[in-house]
């Protein structure tokens, strides 16, 4: 793998200074507007999903590499994030068409790279839900889609951050003991896919390759892999791939996601760092709800700083630099 050197400068403010990307990630849309509702009776406004933001960036970017936002709720606190703290913008339309089990990606219609890179992003992210076993016909169009964008970032000499969601078109339940069974191959397999050079991507946001509530020694009842069988995955994992790649938090607790790590380096994985979002944050929006701004203030000043300043312990001995990779 090699960087222009614009392309290493933008990796460089995305890390740390041990090459270590330890991004806060707050790009949620549709699942923060659930997550407001739970709290309140009328529906979540723009106005406060922007000053949620705002509020996070503000109070957690002095303890993370980096931060990556949307740029539909936001751009008022790309303003309000730390100096030192490089910023990535999600460049993907939120959810996806629950009618169908295709799951085709969509770029936001009134955006492009170089109108992030105007923006002030050192990176573009851009979410694909991938299904390895869909049909070739559908995958093909996937992978188009992406080759697209891959060259939309080399135009404007912007690192290309791909975060890969792998599903299974016959089993609904992600969460479920069906779907564990099937995921590690899943998730490997679509990281070979997309780290071919033709796709021009830089980063790897990816799933960790097994649902660790049904790893021995963390299932609380079924056990769908033993723990020798796990770090064989991530192990499996690691090797899929040449580029540097990074682990997303996907709705697990601070504490899970923490241990989840420490795993990982035990196997033998390689991973260059996290982009981390509800697992640091979540706590905030139901104090923001109930207590306004000053009450989400000081929830993130002590649970979200601790558990931002924690996850940063656990990556200074576990995660690798990218650029080993």
């Amino acid at each position: 793998m090699r960087l222009t050197e614009q392309k290493y400068k933008h990796m460089q403010q995305l890390s740390n200074e041990n090459g270590i990307i330890s991004a806060l990630a707050f790009d949620q849309r549709g699942a923060l507007k659930r997550l407001m509702a739970k709290y309140q009776e009328t529906e979540p406004t723009v106005a406060q999903m922007e000053t949620l933001k705002v509020l996070v960036a503000k109070e957690l970017t002095p303890y993370a590499s980096a931060m990556l936002l949307d740029p539909e709720f936001g751009l008022p606190a790309t303003k309000a994030r730390a100096q030192q703290a490089g910023l990535l913008l999600a460049y993907e339309k939120t959810g996806y068409d629950t009618t169908t089990t295709k799951r085709l990606p969509d770029c936001l219609d009134l955006w492009s790279a170089k109108r992030i890179k105007e923006e002030g992003a050192d990176a573009v992210k851009f979410l694909l839900y991938y299904d390895v076993d869909s049909a070739q016909e559908l995958n093909a169009q996937k992978q188009a889609y992406i080759e697209r964008i891959g060259s939309e970032c080399v135009a404007e000499d912007i690192p290309f951050y791909l975060e890969i969601l792998s599903y299974d078109e016959t089993i609904a339940d992600a969460g479920s003991l069906a779907y564990a069974k099937v995921k590690p191959r899943k998730v490997i397999e679509a990281m070979k896919v997309f780290s071919e050079p033709r796709f021009n991507i830089d980063v790897l946001k990816v799933e960790v390759p097994v649902n660790m509530h049904y790893v021995e020694g963390f299932a609380q009842d079924q056990v769908a892999y033993s723990k020798a069988e796990a770090k064989a995955y991530f192990k499996e994992q690691d090797q899929a791939t040449p580029l540097p790649y990074i682990y997303l938090s996907a709705g697990v607790s601070a504490k899970l996601f923490q241990d989840t790590l420490v795993f990982a380096k035990e196997a033998g994985a390689r991973f260059n760092g996290v982009l981390c979002g509800r697992a640091t944050w979540a706590g905030s929006v139901k104090a923001y709800i109930e207590n306004g701004e000053e009450g989400a203030r000081q929830w993130l000043r002590t649970i979200g700083r601790k558990n931002i300043t924690d996850l940063n312990k656990v990556l200074q001995a576990t995660a690798s630099s990218w650029e080993d990779r």
